[in-house]
Order: C-alpha cells, then sequence, then structure tokens
C-alpha cells in the first residue's frame, strides 16, 4: 500500500473518531508522527535496536574474547582477523555502507567457508535477510580475489649455492603439491562422483606450497572420486595453469608420476616414514636413499618440520 493512501486512510479514522475518543486518538497521531519521522531520518524501532545488539554480540563472542573463540570460528585468531580486515579496506576496496560493519561482513564471510554454513544459519545468528547475507559474501569475495597477489607466495628456487642441509640436494626445486580431500555437500545425484575410496563425500583440492609452506597455487573443485594424477594434469593444462618456469621442478608424493616439472620418489621402494622409523635398517641403495632425503624434504614443505627417519 502507497504511503499517500496510509495517510488518507488514517486521516479519516481521525476525522470519525476524534469527537468520542478525543485522548486516544491523540496518541494515535502523535504515534504515527514518530513513526513516519523514524522512517524518514532512518532512526531505528525498536526491533532494529534490539537485532543491532544481538549483532553485536554474536560478533563480540566470537572476535572480543580472547583467541579461542576466533580461532574456532573463523579459523584465525584475533590480531590476523584484524590484519585481514585492514587488508580488505585498504587493498580490496572493501568499504562499509552503514547498514553492515566491516567486520560483520568478512566474520560472515570466513564462517561459511571454514563451516560450510548455509545461508539461512547466518541469518538467524545475524538477524539478516538472505538476500544482505548473500550480497555481503560475494562482496567480501571480490575483495579477496583483487587481493589474491598479496595473500599467494612466491616460489624461489634452491640456488646452486645453497648450505641447508634440508634442500641443499635438490638444487632448482621450488616447493611440493599434493592433494586433500575436503568434505561437502552436494546433490544426491551427485554422490557418486564425489564420493571417495574411504566413502567420504568430498571435493579433491590440489595445493602448491614453497618451501616456507607459502601457497603459491589451489585448484578446487574437482569431485573426490578423481585420481591425483588427473588432477594434476588440469592444473598444467587450464588457462590459468601453474606456471614452472624451465629448470625448475616441485616435489610430489608417490601418487604421481615423474614428468617436467615434477620430482616423485622411486615406486616399488622404501617411501613413507614409518618404512623409516628409527631402528629400520639402513638405505641398501640409490633407490632408498633417495627416497629417505625426499620424504624428509616433503615432510618439511607440507609440515614445517623435521621428519623423524634418523
Amino acid at each position: 500500500m502507497e504511503r499517500s493512501e496510509i495517510i488518507k486512510r488514517c486521516v479519516s479514522f481521525y476525522e470519525e473518531m476524534r469527537s468520542n475518543h478525543e485522548e486516544r486518538m491523540l496518541f494515535f497521531v502523535l504515534t504515527l508522527f514518530v513513526y513516519f519521522r523514524d522512517r524518514t531520518t532512518g532512526q531505528l524501532s525498536l526491533g532494529g535496536r534490539m537485532n543491532s545488539r544481538i549483532r553485536r554480540e554474536a560478533l563480540e563472542r566470537i572476535v572480543g574474547e580472547g583467541d579461542m573463540n576466533c580461532i574456532w570460528e573463523l579459523r584465525m585468531n584475533t590480531n590476523t582477523f584484524a590484519n585481514l580486515c585492514e587488508l580488505l579496506q585498504v587493498h580490496g576496496g572493501l568499504t562499509e555502507d552503514g547498514h553492515v560493519s566491516l567486520p560483520e561482513q568478512v566474520a560472515t564471510f570466513l564462517i561459511i567457508l571454514a563451516h560450510h554454513k548455509k545461508n539461512r544459519s547466518l541469518q538467524v545468528r545475524f538477524c539478516r535477510f538472505s538476500e544482505t547475507v548473500s550480497k555481503y559474501f560475494n562482496k567480501v569475495l571480490k575483495s579477496v580475489i583483487r587481493i589474491q597477489g598479496m595473500l599467494f607466495a612466491k616460489a624461489t628456487p634452491v640456488a646452486e649455492d645453497c648450505v641447508d642441509p634440508t634442500w641443499r640436494r635438490f638444487k632448482g626445486c621450488l616447493g611440493a603439491l599434493d592433494g586433500t580431500y575436503i568434505e561437502v555437500t552436494v546433490p544426491e545425484s551427485e554422490k557418486a562422483r564425489y564420493r571417495t575410496r574411504k566413502g567420504k563425500i568430498c571435493t579433491n583440492v590440489l595445493g602448491v606450497c614453497n618451501r616456507e609452506m607459502g601457497f603459491v597455487y589451489v585448484l578446487s573443485g574437482w569431485e573426490g572420486s578423481a585420481s591425483d594424477s588427473r588432477v594434476l594434469r588440469d592444473v598444467i593444462t587450464r588457462c590459468n595453469s601453474l606456471k614452472i618456469p624451465h629448470g625448475n621442478y616441485y616435489l610430489v608424493d608417490a601418487g604421481y608420476t615423474n614428468g617436467p616439472g615434477f620430482l616423485a620418489p622411486y615406486r616399488g621402494t622404501r617411501y613413507h616414514v614409518r618404512e623409516w622409523a628409527q631402528g629400520a635398517r639402513a638405505p641398501r641403495n640409490y633407490q632408498e636413499y633417495f627416497n629417505r632425503v625426499f620424504i624428509i624434504v616433503i615432510l618439511v614443505a607440507r609440515n614445517g618440520e623435521q621428519a623423524n627417519v634418523e
């Protein structure tokens, strides 16, 4: 109903009831005046003020009560969250428009990614409409894409004069890559394609890291049933492929094969950490020696810690 029609009906009702209920009508007119004044000036109603309070409290519970809740909800501590907000604002062009605060925008985005939350879950948690949740999720996503060059690390090869005992045997190495499974929710008709060998419904994500564990490249979206070699083939043939300078390479595990730009361990030879556990026999040939050194390096690249295979 149009605003003018509402006013006409109110005036008609007022004229009809004024003689018999003058005090009540005065209260009615004052209430009506306050309502339209608040609508015009943008002041919040009681319900709006309550919703704003709920939103502030929800955000405060996440980022205002220490690192524990923040890490659980957003997968990062409060300092990292503050730095990310600043980075998105300064370099990603993310802004506040007076409707949703910048920390709430980023927190909503991270909660959806970290916990695979549905739109309706965020509607309830922050008292927002579904359109609002979608709008600001995409707004933050676009800001993240703008700063991807700052978020992704650069890979530098191992130098010829490297003296690091972990990396000195792998001249020209850029880092390591591997795939990982992330559980997802898909329509019933597509579950067979996303089911892994262990029966879980997942997507196969390939990550490439430099020697300092910084992500250089990430490819997501492949079904859980896809083999690692198939995903790697897509990585090197797609238009935005992984770029590997000539003469350099990444370390890959036994699920991949050797090829230009990729170095895998010897197959059919001891390779896994448990096979090199303390007390196991020493390498008997150059293949076993290579695999023993290889697993130490690839675990450092993955986890940042030395494998106990001495």
